[in-house]
């Protein structure tokens, strides 16, 4: 099932210029506008949303708009470097898939097919995305459906940040919206408005033979593209400096031993491109255009740069299976979309030496199945608070040479915040004689501690004074447990004095 991620960048003209000023670009809150010429008008090209919400639209004259809002920040428009920073933030998001597009004159569309389980799924990645682009100042709304003019239409019209067609539900979705949500030239949507067309459901209960006659073939293409009837292929940026082989057959091909059989003479191309250029690859995009302008992609990534034919050729056509051929393919195309330096080792010569342990194979095979981010592996960080002395780390990534302190034993277990307990302890210094945890009582029949922690005063005012006292316990069934008490047992400014089991040993 094909799935289509629309961007939509509102103020992308207005936001590139704010960025491309720097220092000396207008405060945010700013009506700002681009304008540029019409004829012998100069009109309003963009508006920035403050300007927006003063009321000015695009198509309004200059003159008009600097009278209506004063202290309005005017600058000539670039559609040259707009189209030029789309293209660029279309390659930026190949790391999200093997299939992005510029969508001028202010979006960006991905064939997300296949690949939003690697980010976390198709929710966690489309709001990964609005939210990346708002920390670089560029406002955007983003859709997901089964066709690249559904997810246009939404991100422009459902007012929405994010929203999520479900498969089989885009007629119903688009049916409310706008007649120019369905990318029509302005004149055909104002003779439909005069016909008394308001919404895309008043054209889908109409037959199509008249509206065809008056307004042409463009009105019906659109339609069908959006509800998924007619194909509407996107093709893929390709950077300048991408490193891509590729294959066209004389005859489709669809048989799975032929695809794989394909595959590797395409890595072994690959890989020779990789070592003119001193290059091992990280992320591998194979991308099959199929007889019915459709293309089928997969992606696979690796721990560490590989340059290796054997080892990518297997990680590919583990993906064969997902790969739908239909009435054939035609064309296939594969691309090093990232690729690092790859450092030559020398291999063991003798026999006294013993080659080194090499996993990161295995977590290739592991990373493409299950998704890249499940793979990690805990490394140390510099702080004495417990819960912030670890974190996730890629499963391939180099030592940070971190470690933790030795002259106290932590808990095998973490919990992912302390859970509260109730206790029988005398103050100050005493550990419990008994606890309550998750409502079984438990008698402590050993007991080592305190160690005091104290908070990170440079990181918020509140843990200026705060402390803990952490003791490791022992139950009368052998099980060893690590609690603390909030503060030091007698000022109440250094903690609450209630107790918290953090962690589980063995």
């Amino acid at each position: 099932m094909t799935r289509v991620v629309s961007l939509f960048l509102p103020t992308w003209s207005t936001d590139r210029v704010r960025r491309k000023s720097g220092d000396a670009s207008p405060p945010p809150e700013a009506p700002l506008v681009l304008v540029g010429r019409d004829g012998r008008r100069r009109v309003v090209l963009a508006a920035s949303a403050a300007a927006q919400a003063a009321g000015l639209r695009v198509g309004m004259a200059a003159t008009k708009a600097q009278a209506l809002v004063p202290g309005l920040v005017i600058q000539d428009a670039d559609p040259a470097g707009d189209a030029e920073g789309l293209d660029r933030l279309a390659a930026w998001m190949l790391r999200y898939a093997p299939v992005v597009a510029a969508d001028p004159p202010d979006g960006i569309v991905i064939d997300s097919t296949g690949a939003d389980h690697l980010h976390g799924g198709e929710l966690a990645m489309l709001a990964g995305l609005v939210d990346r682009l708002a920390a670089s100042g560029v406002a955007a709304r983003g859709a997901i459906a089964e066709t690249w003019g559904a997810a246009h239409a939404l991100a422009r019209f459902a007012a929405r940040t994010t929203l999520i067609i479900p498969p089989g539900s885009v007629s119903a979705a688009i049916a409310p919206l706008p007649l120019a949500a369905l990318r029509l030239p302005p004149d055909v949507v104002a003779g439909l408005r005069v016909l008394g067309f308001e919404t895309i459901a008043d054209l889908l209960e109409q037959p199509r033979a008249p509206l065809t006659l008056r307004f042409g073939p463009e009105l019906g293409r659109r339609l069908d593209q959006a509800l998924g009837r007619v194909s509407e292929p996107i093709e893929p940026i390709r950077p300048a400096e991408l490193i891509e082989v590729r294959r066209n057959f004389a005859e489709p091909i669809g048989a799975a031993e032929t695809i794989a059989r394909n595959i590797g003479k395409l890595v072994v191309q690959l890989c020779e491109a990789l070592e003119t250029n001193g290059l091992g690859v990280r992320r591998l995009d194979l991308v099959c255009h199929r007889v019915d302008n459709r293309a089928q992609a997969v992606r696979v990534g690796t721990a560490q740069p590989v340059r290796d034919v054997k080892r990518l050729t297997r990680l590919l056509c583990e993906k064969i299976e997902t790969i739908e051929p239909g009435f054939g393919i035609e064309i296939m195309t594969l691309a090093a979309t990232v690729a690092e330096p790859l450092l030559q080792k020398q291999a063991s010569t003798t026999l006294v030496d013993e080659p080194e342990a090499d996993v990161s194979d295995l977590m290739d095979i592991l990373a493409n199945r299950v998704g890249e981010r499940r793979l990690y592996r805990i490394a140390p960080v510099a702080s004495d608070v417990p819960e912030r002395s670890v974190c996730r780390i890629p499963a391939m990534a180099p030592d940070t040479g971190a470690a933790w302190p030795g002259h106290w034993p932590r808990p095998s277990r973490l919990l992912v915040s302390p859970e509260a307990i109730e206790t029988v302890a005398l103050l100050p210094d005493q550990p419990p004689v008994s606890f309550t945890w998750r409502g079984i009582r438990r008698r402590v029949r050993r007991a080592d501690g305190p160690e005091r922690v104290f908070g990170e005063w440079w990181k918020r005012d509140a843990e200026l004074v705060a402390v803990r006292d952490y003791f490791q316990v022992e139950d009368d069934a052998g099980e060893r447990y690590w609690i603390f008490r909030s503060g030091d047992g007698e000022d109440a400014a250094t903690g609450s004095h209630r107790w918290f089991l953090h962690g589980t040993f063995g």
